[in-house]
């Protein structure tokens, strides 16, 4: 089958690859119909991991079940999915108590697996025309028959339940004042998402124009950090006290105001200084425990100068880590049945799998509107 194979820095190719194939009674093999490149994908691209070539990346993906294991229960030939970027066995204790993005099962060792993805288990990502899913009654998620809402149903698979487990992480409840670092993918489903929770408003950091316009166009209020301090510029706009509630969206890639370098502690810095006394962090932006292209020694090996004695000072709760896709996609399923939601708005290109190396450079550079590219191995 065709897929998407890492090369190198820099550099992804289509290469005919070996079919997956059944393994284990729990599976299915998936026909890819939607799979979407994620900001993560891209630290894996430009080698910020310790990824080794030959890796088929994609985990975010949709498709149709052609073959199911002797013992699926609930799924059939011809059904229709999505599956979380997290492989969860659904039965250890971290995925008994919802905590999917931490599986102690699937990858051991290690706490939590994924399609495709460094360091997280044997799994071929999805950015290829089939897929196979382990433990597929509890990672499939079904989908209304036909074609419809394709590209919203996809983003299930991530960047949506990502975007709102960042306001579980941070508690946003309604009224609240919510500031998002981050208006990528993934920042602009905090921002809607906190919308979509209630928050009375929202603002979105960042400093590339088409981003901050989709932002605006939302109902959030945009930030661009070039234009001075960030929090300085929440704060003049909320009586001088700052959100109730911030979310970093950005990660260890984070850009130093004013300068072309990167400052791995920026946005965790600037959010403790954005967010009242006694509010709360969501960071559902990726840290890694190295990397190798980090502007110091210290953030190599994933140690960053954040500023704790601020966070203890003004008795900030934090919380961290991945999301559990499982938690939320459900009832993010349901509302967009409804019409309740509408995440595709931030998806910006949809292309066929052939055009992945293009869309790969593009995104990386952040030009010509890319801001959320969706590939299509096949037909729905």
């Amino acid at each position: 089958m065709r897929a998407v194979v890492y090369k190198g820095p820099f550099e992804v190719a289509i290469e005919q690859v070996e079919d997956p194939r059944i393994q284990h009674p729990n599976d299915v093999l998936v026909r890819v119909t939607s799979t979407a490149i994620c900001g993560s994908d891209l630290h894996m691209y430009e080698g910020r991991t310790a990824a080794e070539p030959g890796i088929v990346f994609g985990h975010e993906n949709l498709g149709v079940v052609e073959e199911t294991g002797e013992g699926v229960t609930t799924l059939s030939k011809g059904d229709r999915v999505v599956m979380p970027f997290n492989v969860a066995c659904g039965f250890c204790k971290n995925c008994s108590a919802g905590y999917t993005g931490f599986c102690l099962t699937v990858n051991p060792g290690f706490a939590g697996g994924a399609y495709g993805y460094v360091a997280m288990g044997p799994y071929t990502g999805g950015q290829a025309e089939y897929v196979r899913v382990p433990y597929a009654d509890f990672n499939c998620l079904k989908l209304p028959e036909g074609t419809e809402k394709e590209t919203d149903f996809v983003l299930l698979a991530d960047i949506f339940p990502t975007g709102y487990h960042g306001n579980e992480l941070a508690d946003v409840r309604p009224g609240d004042t919510v500031a998002v670092y981050g208006a990528g993918p993934v920042g602009l489903m905090a921002a809607y998402s906190a919308m979509l929770r209630g928050a009375s408003k929202v603002f979105v950091v960042d400093r590339v124009a088409e981003r901050l316009q989709k932002a605006e166009e939302i109902g959030a209020v945009p930030v661009d950090f070039t234009q001075g301090n960030p929090a300085e510029q929440i704060k003049e706009q909320t009586g001088g006290q700052g959100t109730d509630k911030g979310i970093d969206a950005v990660g260890y890639q984070a850009q130093a105001q004013g300068e072309d370098r990167e400052e791995p502690a920026i946005v965790l810095n600037s959010l403790v200084e954005t967010v009242r006394p006694t509010g709360a962090l969501g960071i559902p932006g990726l840290y890694v425990p190295s990397d190798p292209g980090g502007p110091d020694e210290q953030s190599k090996k994933g140690m960053l100068m954040v500023s704790v004695g601020r966070l203890f000072e003004k008795g900030l709760r934090l919380g961290t880590g991945q999301c559990n896709v499982k938690r939320y996609n459900r009832h993010l399923r349901d509302m967009i049945i409804e019409d309740r939601a509408e995440p595709s708005f931030v998806v910006s290109h949809e292309l066929p799998l052939d055009e992945a190396s293009s869309a790969y450079e593009k995104f990386d550079k952040r030009v010509e509107g890319y801001t959320k590219v969706v590939l299509h191995p096949q037909a729905a």
